[in-house]
């Protein structure tokens, strides 16, 4: 069936997602995936310090 992403509503600031725009485009990647990394190397760090996070 493929990935399939759940469409989510985040609300950010105009200054902390223009600077993610700005961190993106200096990666060459979407503002969307650069969220996406973010995300993933907090949810990381977490398990890193608390364990593996059961869904």
């Amino acid at each position: 069936m493929g990935n399939y992403y759940s469409p989510f509503s985040l609300r950010v600031s105009e200054e902390l997602i223009e600077e993610i725009k700005s961190i993106a485009k200096k990666n060459k990647r979407s503002t969307n995936k650069e969220i996406e990394l973010a995300l993933e190397n907090h949810v990381r760090e977490y398990e890193n310090l608390n364990g593996k996070v059961s869904i």
